[in-house]
This record gives structure tokens, C-alpha cells and sequence, in this order.
């Protein structure tokens, strides 16, 4: 087996977590130029933190994150133990968010240009391979202004804003968005993993869905509910969404 494939797929990305101080949700949003990030670089746990693996993208990263949250390691300390524990740790880009808001972010040397990310209470900002600085400013701004946003429509808008400032210089193929609240199980979890335009995918999806946020976390409570279509009309007469 090669260095290049024990290193990992190459994922040109980019992506944030992100924490509502008001809820204590946990989310990330991303895009990338490969298919079906969703699935591989979205680390999150209710109660727990969150982990973004990205560029040289190992998986096993962000279980071994997770785990070290869950045993009490605060953002920055969970970075420097999965470093100390990845032989490629240079081509990888990582973020952790901790259950308290601390957060890290780490760029590895061998990342492809423009690299770099954004760190502070309930954010982190990561991007690789995009077209400039302006993607990685724009998701940290706009999610800084949003605090009064549910999360999910937070961390999407900021994923918007660094798609509108050029975002990667070929395009992206897929995008994923993932929020948990309390409950094991996702209050949002959204994913397109073939498409020409992924961001606006998403918020074709999330128009749909976000109204319907409350609806599937009461169901599992109360069967009864009406369906879908007929819950969201009586909300919408009631003024309820």
C-alpha cells in the first residue's frame, strides 16, 4: 500500500462548527469537491462536542475526538492528542468544539492553498483548497452575526457566505448539515452527495425541512400527531411558523 493511499482521501473543503450559546446545540455545516462528505467528515455528539476531519480525511479521527471529549478534554487539548497520534497529521485539517464553546482548529503544513482556519467561543472555521482567506472571513463573520438564528439556519447561512466569496475555484459536489440538541438522534441532519451546485441544493432542502424541525422531534413523543402537511398548515394558520 502507498503513503498517498494510507494518507487518506483528498477532500478540498470547507466547512465550521458551531454552538448556539442560548440552546447548547452542536452543529456542522460543509461542502466539498468530493461526494458524500456527509458521511465522512461530520463528527458530533449530543452533550459531548463536535470534530471536523477534512483534506487528507481519516474518519477515525473524529471517533477518537469524540471519545476524548467524552472523557472530560477540553477543545484544544482533544487536537493536540489527535495529533500526537497521526503520523499524516500534516495533511489533515481539523476542528473541535467542546460542550462549553471552547474551540481548536488545525491546519497541517501539507494542506493545499489557500489553507487555513478560524477559532473562537462556539465556532471554528475550517477551509483548504478554496479560493482565498475571504471564504474562511466570511463563514466566521456571518455566523458571529447570527447568534438570534436557529442553529441549523446559522451554520447554513455561513456556509453560504463563503460559497459567495468563490468558495473552491472548481465548484463543489457535495454538502452536509448536521445539528443535535438533546435527543441521540439529529434535530437536522441534510445531505446532497452529487450535485453541480451542493450549497444551493442544501437550501432548497432546508426551506422544506427547517419548518418541519419541531414537528419530527415531537413524533417520536406523540404518534398521534397529525401528518406533515396537515401539522405545518395548522402552524402556519396559528402563526406558528
Amino acid at each position: 500500500m502507498t503513503s498517498e493511499l494510507v494518507a487518506g482521501i483528498e477532500f478540498t473543503t470547507f466547512s465550521l462548527i458551531g454552538r448556539c450559546e442560548r440552546t447548547g446545540m452542536l452543529g456542522v455545516a460543509i461542502a466539498t469537491s468530493e461526494m458524500a462528505v456527509g458521511s465522512r467528515c461530520i463528527h458530533v455528539a449530543p452533550g459531548v462536542g463536535a470534530i471536523v476531519t477534512q483534506a487528507s480525511t481519516n474518519p477515525r479521527l473524529g471517533h477518537l475526538g469524540l471519545n476524548l471529549l467524552r472523557a472530560g478534554h477540553a477543545a484544544p487539548r482533544v487536537l493536540e492528542e489527535i495529533a500526537a497520534s497521526d503520523q499524516f497529521v500534516e495533511r489533515r485539517q481539523l476542528g473541535c468544539l467542546d460542550v462549553s464553546g471552547l474551540a481548536a482548529g488545525r491546519t497541517g503544513s501539507g494542506n493545499k492553498p489557500w489553507a487555513g482556519h478560524r477559532a473562537d467561543r462556539n465556532v471554528v472555521v475550517a477551509a483548504n483548497a478554496v479560493v482565498g482567506a475571504e471564504v474562511a472571513d466570511a463563514m466566521f463573520d456571518t455566523f458571529k452575526r447570527g447568534a438570534d438564528l436557529a442553529l441549523w439556519e446559522r451554520l447554513l447561512r455561513s456556509l453560504e457566505a463563503g460559497k459567495a466569496a468563490g468558495g473552491q475555484p472548481d465548484g463543489e459536489t457535495s454538502s452536509g448539515l448536521f445539528v443535535v440538541d438533546r435527543e441521540p438522534f439529529p434535530m437536522v441532519d441534510l445531505r446532497v452527495d452529487l450535485h453541480a451546485a451542493p450549497v444551493a441544493e442544501l437550501r432548497r432542502l432546508a426551506d422544506v425541512y427547517f419548518p418541519l424541525v419541531s414537528y419530527y422531534n415531537l413524533r417520536p413523543r406523540d404518534p398521534n400527531v397529525p401528518p406533515a402537511a396537515e401539522w405545518l398548515a395548522a402552524q402556519r394558520r396559528g402563526g406558528g411558523a
